[in-house]
C-alpha cells in the first residue's frame, strides 16, 4: 500500500469494532448514561467504543499518539509527530434518544493537521472516508465505496444551507448573521453534529457552519470534506482545525464555490 491507504484500512478496522459495540447498545433498555463536569451526556458506549480503539490502535500503531474525547491525550512515542484524534460517538445526544443521526469519528493528524478522516453512522449503514491527496469516498465498507464530491452551486439564493443549533450562534454573537443567510438561501435545515459536513462533501447541500466545536469533533470531517472539493476553515478564513486541545475551533464549510460569501457575511460579532 502506498501514501495513506494503511492508514485508512486500520481506520475501517477501527470502525468496525466501534460498530460492533455501539450498535449492540443503540436502544438497550440498560443503557447508562451519565453527565460529565461540563453537562454534556456520557453512555456507556462512549466509554467503551474508545477503550477499543486505543487497544487497537496499542496494537497496531503503537508509536502514535492518540487524544480520544473520553480520556484524554496519550502522547506520541515514535518520531513521526502523529496523532489519532477519536470521539466514540459523535451525536450522544441523539444516541442516548434512540435517533439514529450518531457516528464514530477517527482521523490521523500528521504535525497537528488532519490527513485522513472517517466517519461511520452504523445506524444510517454509511461511511465516508478521505486521505490528503487520495480523494474521498463514501459507502457501506471499504470494498464497497464510491467516489464524492461537492455540488457546483454558485449562487447563494439557490443553496442548501446547514446550521448547528441557534443558541450557539446567539452566544457567539453572530445569530443575526445566520438567520439572514437562513432567509437568503434556497433552504435552510440543521441536520447537525457530523452530518451536515458528509451531506456537504456528497454534494447534498452546499454550506454547514458551527461557531464552537473541540478537535475530535472536527478533525475527522476537514480531510473528507476538502478532499471532496470543498473548503473548511474557521470564521476567520483560516484552515481549520489546529491542533490545540485547549482551543475550541469555529466551522464555517462550503462547497468552495460558496465560501467568501459566507465569510462576509457571517462578519464580526454584535453585541447584545
Amino acid at each position: 500500500m502506498t501514501g495513506y491507504a494503511d492508514d485508512i484500512a486500520l481506520a475501517h478496522r477501527l470502525a468496525d469494532a466501534a460498530d460492533a459495540i455501539s450498535t449492540a447498545r443503540f436502544r438497550a433498555l440498560d443503557l447508562r448514561v451519565e453527565a460529565k463536569p461540563d453537562l454534556t451526556p456520557v453512555s456507556d458506549a462512549d466509554t467503551a467504543v474508545e477503550r477499543e480503539i486505543r487497544a487497537l490502535l496499542a496494537e497496531h500503531r503503537p508509536g502514535d499518539g492518540l487524544l480520544g474525547e473520553e480520556y484524554g491525550e496519550q502522547p506520541a512515542s515514535g518520531p513521526e509527530g502523529r496523532r489519532w484524534v477519536v470521539d466514540p460517538i459523535d451525536g450522544t445526544k441523539n444516541f442516548i434518544r434512540g435517533v439514529p443521526v450518531w457516528a464514530t469519528l477517527i482521523a490521523l493528524l500528521e504535525h497537528d493537521r488532519p490527513v485522513a478522516g472517517l466517519v461511520s453512522a452504523p445506524a444510517l449503514g454509511r461511511r465516508w472516508w478521505a486521505a490528503r491527496g487520495e480523494g474521498a469516498y463514501a459507502g457501506p465498507d471499504l470494498a464497497g465505496g464510491a467516489p464524492i464530491r461537492v455540488s457546483g452551486v454558485r449562487d447563494l439564493a439557490d443553496a442548501s444551507f446547514c446550521y448547528s443549533s441557534l443558541t450557539g450562534w446567539e452566544a457567539a454573537g453572530r445569530l443575526d448573521a445566520v438567520l439572514q443567510l437562513m432567509r437568503d438561501t434556497w433552504r435552510s435545515r440543521a441536520y447537525g453534529d457530523f452530518y451536515g459536513y458528509m451531506l456537504l462533501a456528497e454534494g447534498a447541500l452546499d454550506v454547514m457552519v458551527e461557531p464552537e466545536l473541540s478537535l475530535w469533533d472536527i478533525a475527522a470531517l476537514v480531510p473528507i470534506v476538502t478532499e471532496a472539493g470543498g473548503t473548511f476553515t474557521d470564521l476567520t478564513g483560516r484552515p481549520a482545525p489546529g491542533g490545540d486541545t485547549s482551543v475550541e475551533n469555529s466551522a464555517v464549510a462550503s462547497n468552495g464555490l460558496l465560501h467568501a460569501d459566507i465569510l462576509g457575511r457571517l462578519g464580526r460579532p454584535t453585541e447584545h
